[in-house]
Parts: C-alpha cells; structure tokens; sequence
C-alpha cells in the first residue's frame, strides 16, 4: 500500500496501487470536448502518464508544463498525457492560456476511473495524487512513482529516462 500525504496530512488512496511489470488498466476519462479515452486508444505508443491534483495549482501547472516541453523530444511514438479532476472546461482554458501543445490533459471528474484503476483517487479531497507512470507499447508498465508527498515535484528525469528506455 502506499502511503501519501497531502500537505503534511496522511490521506487514503482509494484503488488499487500499479506497480512495474504489471499490465497497465484501462481506464476511461475524458477529453476537453468531453469524448471518452481509454488507455487502450493508445496501445502500440509508450505512454508517459503524468497524474496531478489541479493544474490550476503552481507544482501541478509546473509538471505539466516541463513535460509539454519534453513531449517534443520523444517522438511520435510516445503519447504524454496528464491527467487530473479539474473540469475538462476548465482544462481548456487553462492550456490556452499557458500554451500547451504538445500533451493530451484529460479530465478524471467523471467517474474517477483512472483514479480508482490505478490507485491514486484521494479519498478525502476528490483528486488524485501525484504520480508518474511510463506503460510500454503492449501495456505493460515500466514505471512508477507515487510521490509521497503529493505537493511535492515528481522524479522529472527518471520519468524521461523510462521512456527513452522504450523508444
């Protein structure tokens, strides 16, 4: 199990923890149009799953960003995608104005799947906690890092460094 906080306050994470070598759920969240995505969209790429709680808050916003900025450098054979409950609406708007490109930011409001899938469904709050997965092209994950604080920055180069593994 594992065990995060959230500004210094032990929180409880609804779902079933991920971990390498497993296959990677599929989940169900939604677009900024409000279509479904599923996991298995994407099968055959090497995914980067980069998990926020808001990315209208200053860590979420910065992790996002950094890896808007590293998606070029991947290939097209990599889907980075963030996810987070903000309001698919309110994820438009926010990467409008910050000029993200480069990644998919899909919203997990609705039914939490993602959240519940992989473990990282704060019960308390309703958002999910920070967290990095890589999952390979047959859906196999090769990376995982559940960060123990979730207002804490994420392992950014270990991250990269998983996927450039697969690539």
């Amino acid at each position: 199990m594992v065990n995060v906080t959230f500004k210094n306050n032990p929180v409880h994470l609804e779902g079933t923890e991920v971990k390498v070598g497993e296959i990677a759920p599929d989940f169900t969240v939604l677009s900024n149009d409000l279509k479904p995505v599923t996991l298995a969209e994407s099968k055959g790429k090497v995914r980067l799953i980069s998990v926020v709680p808001s990315v209208d808050t200053g860590v979420c916003s910065l992790q996002t960003k950094r890896f808007n900025d590293e998606a070029m450098a991947l290939g097209d054979d990599v889907e980075v995608i963030t996810i987070s409950v903000d309001l698919p609406f309110a994820q438009a708007r926010w990467k409008d104005a910050e000029g993200v490109e480069n990644l998919q930011l899909y919203s997990d409001h609705r039914d939490l799947s993602f959240g519940t899938e992989f473990g990282t469904a704060i019960k308390e709050l309703r958002l999910l906690t920070r967290s990095i997965f890589v999952v390979d092209r047959d859906d196999r994950v090769s990376y995982v890092e559940y960060v123990s604080e979730a207002t804490d920055h994420p392992d950014y180069d270990a991250a990269i460094q998983a996927v450039k593994e697969l690539n």
